[in-house]
């Protein structure tokens, strides 16, 4: 069948249905084209299920309460109307379940159509409850998580899908719901992944729950898809049991082991728009440890979130500025986050009450690596150890030490020490930057050259060399005006230096 004459067909279905209850079996004929193969023909079923039940929800035309078996619905216990409404309630609940398999469909347009029209439901069954409670607050929770469940699959992405459902969360009591449904479904499927990992899945919820704007007070929480007449005393009205719903959900989703990338895109977003809204924050302490151990920038992230907690928390971390000091090796000169990692570490070296030993342990194992160091890295690393000496001039001695070692062999600097106190640094010098004030790039050796004279209050802007590759450098140079510079007092005349040898007229000398 053609899919306009579908369309005919599932129209004419769908007025017999709203004008008569003796039309009722014509309702299987709308189903079962829920199942065709042709996706227009299944976008239009999905529609006329959409006006059909949607009608009958209004109507209150489907049976309230517990819902029994079919076979049991038969008895003559039941009255005519009572059997109708349970026999019509019973092909709703076939048809959001086959709406919620539509979700996986392999047509975007058949999932759109899919999870719009349960939304609808969603709205309608709050609005006209099929399920009676003692007290006044209803919401479909249970279709709610169906719609979940199609949200984020075990097998295929979905973030296309996800960002088409970004609108619905702007409902306070969506978002709400939503919150407590991913945890249960996560706490459901994340077990299994021990015998074989769902990385498909992480990514599916992350890219759902990472879409969440959570209010910053009680007096946002005011944009509702169903309201209530005493609105205020629901606990979905509460800025308390949104947090909670929040930190359980994305505790639940970082008590298991991520894949790389994800552990980075949790950690960019952490500090902003995770923490705030936590009723604990303290608690993403065991996520962040498990996190440093993964290496790269994941460890760094790891730090930043962790001192975050330190700063606005009052997390007792006494290991921070350790770990951040192994992190120090060569790779961070040639990694593409290390931008990023030099405006962390700025951050993390920021205060002025940080102890001398420390500092100078920092000063000196970048010095260190400034040796191997690529010249971009270099004009990088050098301004950054003079801002540490000017925010803490007991490690100026670094500096002043005429009788420091001249070489690397009488160093008392211990470069494999990973205890920053133990490391000797503050008995060293920085001769590495003196080193470097012979350095082929003259930009380089400009910029060592800076510590012969006395350090000025004003830090260096790192800004502009952050950011600079050696591409770029290489072009700069390149770009530069020479001026010209004289080989030669007297100019030649010709090949041999003769005013006119017989090369003269083959050669042109300028």
């Amino acid at each position: 069948m053609e899919a306009s004459g579908t369309e005919a067909a599932l129209s004419a279905c769908l007025e017999a249905l709203l004008a008569s209850r003796s039309n009722a079996n014509r309702v299987f004929e709308i189903l079962e084209q829920l199942q065709a193969e042709q996706e227009e023909i299944v976008v239009c079923a999905i529609r006329t299920c959409s006006r059909l039940f949607g009608a009958f929800l209004k109507r209150g035309e489907l049976f309230v309460g517990q819902l029994p078996p079919e076979e049991e619905s038969l008895q003559e216990s039941y009255s005519a109307e009572d059997k109708y409404r349970i026999w019509m309630r019973l092909r709703y609940n076939s048809c959001i379940n086959c709406l919620g398999e539509l979700m996986g469909h392999r047509s975007f347009q058949v999932k759109e159509s899919a999870l719009c029209t349960l939304m609808k439901f969603v709205e309608l069954e709050a609005k006209h409850p099929l399920v009676l409670k003692e007290w006044s607050f209803n919401f479909p929770q249970k279709l709610l998580k169906l719609v979940v469940e199609g949200l984020i699959p075990t097998g295929e992405d979905s973030s296309l899908l996800v960002s088409r459902f970004q609108e619905y969360l702007e409902h306070d009591d969506v978002r709400f719901f939503v919150m407590k449904s991913v945890a249960e479904n996560v706490g459901s499927v994340m077990p299994k992944a021990k015998k074989a990992p769902f990385p498909v899945y992480q990514k599916n919820v992350f890219a759902l729950i990472s879409s969440i704007s959570m209010p910053s007070g009680e007096s946002e929480i005011k944009n509702f898809l169903v309201r209530h007449a005493n609105q205020e005393e629901w606990k979905v009205s509460k800025l308390k049991e949104h947090r909670r719903a929040f930190e359980r959900m994305w505790l639940g989703f970082l008590k298991y082991k991520l894949p790389g990338s994800l552990y980075k895109k949790v950690l960019v977003i952490l500090h902003d728009s995770i923490l705030p809204h936590m009723n604990e924050p303290t608690l993403m302490i065991d996520f962040l440890t498990v996190a440093y151990d993964v290496g790269g920038a994941i460890s760094l992230l790891a730090l930043n979130g962790l001192f975050v907690l330190i700063l606005h928390h009052n997390l007792e971390y006494p290991d921070f500025y350790k770990k951040l000091y192994s992190l120090l090796d060569p790779s961070i000169f040639h990694v593409k986050y290390r931008a990023r990692f030099f405006r962390l570490l700025d951050l993390f070296l920021s205060s002025s009450h940080l102890p001398a030993y420390l500092v100078a342990a920092f000063a000196k194992r970048l010095a260190r690596l400034a040796l191997t160091a690529p010249p971009d890295g270099l004009l990088i690393v050098i301004p950054f150890i003079c801002n540490l000496l000017r925010r803490h001039p007991a490690c100026k001695v670094l500096i002043h030490r005429p009788d420091g070692p001249p070489e690397m062999s009488g160093d008392p600097y211990r470069m494999d020490e990973k205890e920053p106190s133990e490391s000797r640094a503050l008995e060293s010098s920085l001769w590495e930057i003196k080193t470097l004030q012979s350095h082929y790039h003259p930009d380089v050796a400009r910029a060592a050259a800076t510590i012969n004279t006395p350090l000025s209050e004003m830090e260096e802007d790192l800004s502009e060399v952050l950011e600079m590759t050696v591409f770029e450098m290489f072009d700069r140079d390149i770009n530069k005006e020479a001026t010209d510079i004289p080989l030669e007092y007297q100019q030649v005349q010709g090949l041999f230096g003769k005013k006119d040898d017989i090369f003269s007229k083959y050669f042109t000398f300028e």
